[in-house]
């Protein structure tokens, strides 16, 4: 296994869990980190991503509300979650693309907030 999440659950709407994504280093010349999401009958969608530069990038639906975050020591990339809402639920996955443009997924973790 390439990626690991941890960090899923259930969640009372408001909170803030942390969800966290080791990458194994058998992975090279990683430039873009982040996460997607997919809810039940929808197609998978970015949530957040970060570059090698430091760019970030969020979706209108969490805009405000996440923040994503890596650490290049560790090889991990975060993604800290606010004001969770019940639109929120789904199963979130981590992707890391290298420098010629392969990608790598995770296994996903399922986020489920409870109104």
């Amino acid at each position: 296994v390439q990626l690991v999440e941890s960090g899923g659950g259930l969640v009372q709407a408001g909170g803030s869990p942390r969800l966290s994504c080791v990458v194994s280093r058998t992975i090279f010349s990683i430039n873009v980190m982040g996460w997607y999401r997919q809810a039940p009958g929808k197609q998978r969608e970015l949530v957040a991503s970060t570059t090698s530069g430091g760019t970030t990038n969020y979706s209108d639906s969490v805009k405000g509300r996440f923040t994503i975050s890596r650490d290049n020591a560790k090889n991990a990339v975060y993604l800290q979650m606010n004001s969770l809402k019940p639109e929120d639920t789904a199963v979130y996955y981590c992707n890391v693309r290298n420098t010629i443009g392969d990608f790598f997924w995770g296994q996903g973790t399922q986020v489920t907030v409870a109104s």
